[in-house]
């Protein structure tokens, strides 16, 4: 456990982020599944706003974000 003040606030700061990234990527993994299950208009463009999310808050490389959209367009072309 930290001794300095400062550490305490961290830890606690460190926590909340921590919590908060683990609901965005369980959210992003929820969209992509669902859009792969039912690929349809809908469901892609939710998953490709939470991949944007994820780009822009850190939580996935944009080029992880770039594959997995590729991916998904590919099967709502089928």
């Amino acid at each position: 456990m930290p001794i300095i003040a400062r550490a305490v606030k961290k830890l606690r700061h460190d926590r909340k982020t921590t919590a908060h990234n683990a609901r965005l990527r369980e959210m992003l993994r929820t969209a992509v599944k669902t859009a792969r299950k039912s690929p349809s208009k809908k469901n892609l463009s939710n998953a490709f706003k939470n991949l944007d999310k994820g780009v822009k808050t850190g939580i996935i490389h944009r080029n992880k974000s770039a594959r997995l959209k590729s991916r998904l367009a590919v099967l709502l072309a089928k």
